[in-house]
């Protein structure tokens, strides 16, 4: 029997790092869930979000994962250190906001993070922007209501709404985005799993000269190497 990897979020925003994984580890016996009934974790309490992980990874360890990805920057920020110590035998991939790539690659000297200010509240946020940031401006922006939407999509791309849909969407991205173009914001960081699914309306507002960054294929990446050695 191969090994099985887990994967969990506050709703279907995870789905974004289990495609990127399924795509380069296709033979890997996966299992997700998504915790909407408690959707979103981004402005909860530490101590709750810490509670509502532990659930989703005893869930997903009962129907036999042996790895776990934490596919949510909110519960990878306030949780994934106490999963480390409390299931020490168990490999957990968390995620972290892409600031280094993006600091490394700016033009303009400034990108902007989108994220929960439960990530941005965070102990890996704070060290990353700290290590990799110091010579770049970091306009860290809450889009929670970005999630909302997601959630409300059900798992339907962009590409799938209709007409009306599409533009009342379009306007809940340009009045969080424009406002970062205008900055001089030249890179933009997702920094929630549920923000690639409106990745194609952020590039359409930031325009030619501005890069999304989406860090879900690096999470798989990782991923796919812990399963590997198993």
């Amino acid at each position: 029997m191969g090994v099985k990897v887990g994967f969990f979020d506050s709703g279907v925003g995870g789905l974004s790092i289990l495609r990127a994984f399924q795509s380069i580890c296709p033979e890997a016996e996966t299992e997700y869930y998504g915790d909407s009934k408690h959707c979103p974790y981004g402005n909860r309490p530490r101590e709750e979000i810490v509670a509502l992980s532990e659930a989703c990874v005893k869930r997903l360890l009962k129907s036999g994962c042996s790895i776990i990805v934490v596919a949510c920057n909110t519960a990878t920020a306030a949780a994934i250190d106490y999963l480390r110590a409390k299931y020490p035998d168990v490999p957990f991939v968390g995620l972290e906001p892409a600031i280094k790539p993006a600091a490394l690659e700016t033009k303009s000297g400034i990108v902007a993070v989108l994220a929960t200010a439960g990530t941005f509240g965070g102990r890996l946020y704070r060290e990353t922007k700290d290590r990799f940031a110091k010579d770049v401006t970091v306009i860290a922006t809450v889009a929670d209501e970005f999630v909302t939407e997601v959630e409300r999509l059900k798992g339907r791309e962009v590409g799938e709404l209709k007409m009306r849909e599409r533009a009342r969407l379009l306007d809940v991205v340009r009045a969080k985005i424009e406002p970062l173009v205008r900055a001089g914001a030249d890179r933009i960081v997702l920094g929630c799993t549920h923000f690639p699914t409106l990745k194609p309306l952020i590039e359409e507002v930031a325009g030619p000269g501005v890069k999304v960054i989406d860090p879900s294929m690096a999470v798989a990446r990782q991923a796919k190497r812990i399963y590997d050695k198993f």
